[in-house]
Order: C-alpha cells, then structure tokens, then sequence
C-alpha cells in the first residue's frame, strides 16, 4: 500500500482546493484563477521532473500519446466549469456533485475497461449517489 501516502496528500491538498478557488473567485475571474493555479502546477510538475529525471519530450509522440491529449481536453474543460461552478455556489453544494465523477468514472471502468462488478462496488457506487444527494443539500 504504498499508495497511500499520497492519497492523504492529495485528499488533503485537494480538499483545501474548492474553499481557497470559492473565496478567490469572488474577486477573480475563474479562468484567471485556473490560469494562475495551473501555472503554479506546471511549475511543481516541471521540478519534479527534473528532479526525477524524466524528459517529458520523449513521451510527445507515443503510440498512446493521443489518450493524454484527449484527457488534457477532458482535464481542461473540467476543472475550468469547476472553477465556474465555485464561482457560482456554494462549496457544500458544488463539491459533492462534482464528486460524483467518482461513480462516473467507476462505472466507465467497468463498462469499458473490463473492472469487475462485485456486490461491494455496486454497494459503493450506490451509496456515494445516495451521499451526494444528501450532503448536496437536498430536501
């Protein structure tokens, strides 16, 4: 489980994120704010590249390359609309329903990426759908 450290890590990094984004795009655009943080992002990125020794060039034209260019564009257009959505609402409204990608995601796994469907995931799935109803608020 040498995952789980950085689980934490980006549970608690990621967690501060919609806070900080919701109070800062009171006064800044969102797509100056996402500019900005990602700006920031590609910095960190860039060091621990360099610090790991990865040429990021020599990935450019993989055979697989074209899959992280698609999800560059899904990334993209993701967190700008979240970035948006902070923007609009509510923190305790936005996050859980942004959250969902987490059913989202697992349901593509399993229709597309040939993860098993165990009662226990079905269980899981159902049950994060049924907590972001809850925790978004509703009546």
């Amino acid at each position: 489980m040498d995952y789980l450290p950085w689980v934490i890590v980006a549970l608690v990094s990621y967690g501060a994120l919609a806070p900080l984004t919701s109070k800062v795009t009171e006064e800044v655009p969102p797509a100056v704010s996402l500019f900005l943080a990602t700006a920031v992002f590609l910095v960190l990125t860039l060091g621990v590249m360099v610090a790991t020794g990865l040429n990021p060039l020599s990935y450019v034209a993989e055979p697989r390359a074209g899959y992280i260019y698609v999800g560059g564009v899904f990334l993209g257009v993701g967190i700008l609309s979240y970035y948006y959505a902070l923007q609009r609402g509510p923190v305790s409204v936005v996050v859980p329903i942004y959250g969902m990608f987490i059913v989202g995601s697992s349901v593509i796994g399993i229709l597309f990426l040939g993860e098993s469907v165990t009662p226990t995931r079905i269980g899981g799935i159902a049950s994060a759908i049924v907590a972001v109803y809850l925790s978004s608020g509703a009546e």
